[in-house]
């Protein structure tokens, strides 16, 4: 079974400093039909102009990725861990029993655009954790990248989701297969481009649900794709 979830249909915040799109109920922002996809809970599209950013706040039982599409995303927490992260580096903070952090657009002049996406912990009450780490997207097109896994397999970041992360940009034409192992759901994520996922048109911020489908198949069209994939249990 598939359910598209189209960018236009997503909840829409703009303070002037952040122009946030949701995929799934937050904040201010709440749909009882879209709380969420099997342990995904939060995608957040948002464009940060030049000096702002989101203060030290904190986040409990959370596991929290950031994905950057452009610019720079200065980040600091109550572990000590800070840096910048970049395209083609994922963010990750295993929330578990507490921690406090700030994000902030890394330059004042320039925005930034990203992806913030939270996931419910499969095991509650762990000890907080912070990774970050780069991986060859858009040198080594047409692949999905493995980014995420609970083994952190191959590579991967480490986390406490039941939930394999992919990413990949594909030249226009191409299209890769995934067939579905032990977990039967699955998320598609347009972050730029137009993809066709399982014979649905997709645009930049469409999202597609998967649910009991052998393999995922996607296609980027004549403009090309960069697309997250969700492996869900």
């Amino acid at each position: 079974m598939i359910s598209v979830r189209k960018s236009q249909e997503r909840g829409h915040a703009n303070h002037g400093w952040l122009d946030s799109k949701f995929s799934f109920s937050f904040a201010e922002y709440h749909d009882p039909a879209f709380m969420g996809f099997r342990a995904l809970r939060v995608i957040n599209e948002d464009v940060i102009q030049g000096g702002g950013g989101f203060g030290t706040h904190g986040h409990r039982e959370m596991e929290i990725v950031t994905y950057v599409l452009e610019g720079g995303i200065a980040h600091k927490d109550s572990l000590g861990s800070g840096g910048v992260i970049t395209p083609g580096e994922l963010q990750h903070m295993s929330a578990g029993t507490g921690i406090r952090h700030s994000e902030y657009n890394a330059s004042a002049t320039t925005q930034a655009h990203m992806l913030q996406i939270w996931l419910l912990p499969s095991k509650a009450g762990v000890t907080p954790s912070y990774s970050q780490r780069a991986f060859p997207i858009a040198e080594e097109h047409n692949l999905l990248h493995l980014l995420a896994s609970p083994e952190g397999r191959d590579g991967s970041l480490e986390w406490v989701a039941d939930a394999d992360l992919y990413a990949a940009q594909l030249d226009a034409g191409t299209k890769i297969e995934h067939a579905f192992g032990g977990r039967k759901y699955g998320w598609v994520q347009v972050a730029r481009g137009a993809a066709v996922v399982n014979g649905e048109p997709l645009t930049q911020g469409d999202g597609v649900a998967l649910s009991e489908e052998a393999e995922v198949s996607i296609l980027a069209r004549k403009d090309g794709a960069e697309v997250l994939f969700f492996e869900l249990g």
